[in-house]
């Protein structure tokens, strides 16, 4: 699972891992900054007082150009190379010095270097090396940048991965079809389709026999992990364990915590046992070993949306059989059984479900095509 590091130690979840997120308190996605030119400009001493080193940096002269910089005392040393302007660069660290970094940091400038028409200064913060670019005149501050060449590769890829399975005849059939549904228990869209499939197991209770619900996310120290933070990978730890170890009793607590998120109550109204529930949330050999194989599954297929439906080791779209409703998803298990199952001329309801927490399976929120990635 992906995670960017917050200044507070909290982790925000995207699609792939990255850098830790030094820039401003909130990690805004800021990438060009218009730059002052201030009288005085300041490099930062080191903090770490227990190391005293001295450095000489000597920059060989070829075809006549090269800039150095050094360091005495505790002063930080800069590479500039290919006639990098030492003041241009000093007034961009002093800018994200004093402006840019969370509460904590600081950047050194670890080397400076041309590249595609501007400077790309290479900064140490926090252990970690991380680059910006700063035009030659130094009035403007890029905090990231795209290779455009590495852009389209990466988009071909995923152009040519695996597409979405919209028709009954492109379905692998099985004797037994398993629909894996991936979500997110606080995700608007994991509530939808969990009250999807609610609503079609009711309708037709021989259904349950064919789907699994399934928990995106991923392990670390030991400890859940989930898109949208803690709260939900308890969640989510909770839904898995009711699911495996108290089966009856995971839709009539799913159907309740749909509708307002109360979980204490819920646990009480639907009868669970809420001891060997604690217990296996508890137990890393039952709880996290559960979510690591729900979690296995989810990277086999590259899942990265809440929802996302796999039908007999394929990706399937509910919108190329009618959308987001009981019908589709009794549809998509049909269409994948290698003999025609007893319910399959039976039709259901084509309402599209409310999503996020909702009293009633329908209030008009939709939420269409959308889900949290």
């Amino acid at each position: 699972m992906a995670k960017v590091q917050t200044h507070n130690g909290k982790y925000i979840r995207e699609r792939t891992y990255a850098k830790p997120c030094f820039f401003l308190k909130n990690c805004y996605n800021l990438t060009l900054l218009k730059l002052r030119s201030p009288d005085k400009i300041i490099i930062k001493k080191m903090k770490n007082k227990n190391n005293y080193f001295f450095y000489l940096i000597l920059c060989v002269l070829v075809a006549g150009l090269f800039y150095w910089g050094y360091h005495s005392g505790n002063s930080q040393a800069l590479v500039v190379k290919n006639g990098a302007n030492l003041a241009t660069v000093k007034n961009a660290l002093d800018f994200i010095n004093k402006n840019l970094l969370a509460e904590g940091y600081s950047a050194e400038v670890e080397s400076v270097e041309e590249e595609n028409g501007v400077y790309k200064l290479n900064l140490k913060i926090d252990e970690e090396i991380t680059s910006v670019y700063l035009t030659k005149n130094g009035k403007t501050l890029f905090l990231s940048a795209v290779d455009l060449a590495e852009a389209e590769k990466t988009i071909n890829n995923e152009n040519n991965g695996p597409q979405a399975i919209s028709k009954c005849e492109d379905i692998n059939k099985s004797d037994s079809p398993v629909l894996e549904a991936f979500i997110v228990s606080q995700c608007p869209f994991g509530l939808q389709m969990q009250r999807i499939l609610n609503e079609a197991i009711k309708s037709i209770p021989q259904l349950e026999n064919f789907i699994t619900v399934e928990y995106i996310g991923g392990i670390e120290n030991n400890q859940i992990q989930s898109m949208h933070g803690e709260e939900e990978a308890q969640e989510n730890l909770r839904q898995i364990c009711l699911r495996e170890e108290q089966k009856d009793k995971y839709w009539p607590y799913v159907e309740c915590y749909m509708k307002e998120g109360k979980t204490a109550e819920c646990l009480s109204s639907t009868g669970v046992d809420q001891g060997k529930l604690t217990s296996c949330m508890e137990d890393t050999n039952r709880g996290i070993t559960y979510a690591q194989k729900d979690f296995t599954r989810q990277d086999e297929f590259k899942v990265d949306g809440s929802p996302t439906l796999i039908i007999n080791n394929e990706l399937v779209s509910e919108f190329g059989f009618g959308g987001r409703n009981p019908e589709a998803i009794k549809q998509i298990i049909c269409c994948g059984a290698q003999n025609k199952l007893s319910f399959c001329d039976q039709t259901l309801s084509t309402e599209e479900a409310a999503a996020s927490f909702s009293s009633t399976y329908s209030d008009g929120n939709s939420g269409a095509s959308a889900s949290c990635q």
